[in-house]
């Protein structure tokens, strides 16, 4: 089974960190409940005695970090007189003297921490501050990216005729379907995109075939993974621009593949497109 996307962010984002500072260690953790985070990733590290330690909202240097929702740092943790003291013997145990904490911030809700430290006492410069605010910024966004998934997940799985219209369905097929390029959990974007497939079946199965009509198959369609996300956005009303916008994508890009998913189905206007990608259950 695979890691959870912020486990694997996290950690990617520790060892951009200590490559781009030459830091010797970082290491950081998420919080399991309101006051308290769990050290789950390290990098660097020679012991174990930082991994699996809990951080209470105030107590240490990561604490005060928690509880002020901004970078803080010491130059030698032992003798700093404006932090408290729970923590030194693990940070005695690996041998850390200069410290920076940088909280995970999401929604003005503090989701997280991250460290680098140095193993001798000196000040740690803005280019070491910047790298260490710029990687925990990437810690929040896999986070505001996986909490978009939970949320349309969750609606996903609804019953469908207790949510009214299908342009609700169509809608959230249309976000999941720009989001799962963006999440890092290989399991995660696997779950996502069978719902998506979940929910295109569904719209086959709620619509007849129009009269003198025949379905295609999804297989006899052949549609590439980005010629149904861009047919998703243009669904739901959205123009070569928005779509590439979602997207993250050039407006040519989308063009591109708009015009290859429309010879595929074998249409002549996006609406088309669109109606026969319904017929073909890729679209619900």
């Amino acid at each position: 089974m695979s890691e959870p996307t912020e486990a694997v962010e996290m950690r990617a984002a520790l060892v951009r960190l200590r490559r781009a500072t030459g830091l010797p260690i970082a290491f950081g953790g998420l919080l399991h409940d309101a006051q308290r985070l769990r050290i789950a990733q390290l990098s660097g590290a020679q012991t174990s005695a930082l991994h699996g330690l809990s951080i209470c909202t105030g107590n240490g240097l990561g604490g005060k970090s928690m509880a002020l929702s901004r970078p803080c740092a010491v130059t030698d943790y032992r003798e700093a007189r404006h932090i408290s003291h729970e923590y030194d013997s693990a940070v005695s145990t690996e041998g850390l003297r200069s410290v920076l904490a940088v909280p995970v911030v999401v929604r003005r809700r503090v989701r997280g921490v991250l460290y680098g430290a140095l193993r001798r006492p000196v000040p740690l410069g803005d280019r070491t501050f910047d790298a260490a605010v710029a990687a925990a910024r990437d810690v929040e966004q896999a986070l505001v990216v996986r909490d978009e998934v939970q949320g349309l997940l969750a609606v996903a799985r609804e019953p469908v005729a207790g949510r009214g219209a299908w342009e609700e369905v169509r809608e959230v097929h249309g976000e999941l379907r720009a989001l799962a390029p963006k999440v890092a959990d290989p399991e995660l974007r696997q779950t996502l995109l069978a719902v998506c497939g979940r929910l295109a079946e569904a719209g086959v199965r709620s619509d007849a075939a129009p009269s003198g009509g025949t379905r295609r198959s999804v297989q006899s369609v052949g549609l590439a993974p980005r010629e149904v996300d861009v047919l998703a956005c243009v669904a739901a009303g959205a123009t070569n621009a928005a779509a590439a916008e979602r997207l993250g994508l050039r407006p040519e890009t989308v063009k591109g593949y708009l015009r290859a998913a429309m010879r595929k189905l074998g249409a002549h206007t996006r609406l088309e497109a669109v109606v026969a990608a319904r017929r073909a259950g890729v679209l619900p």
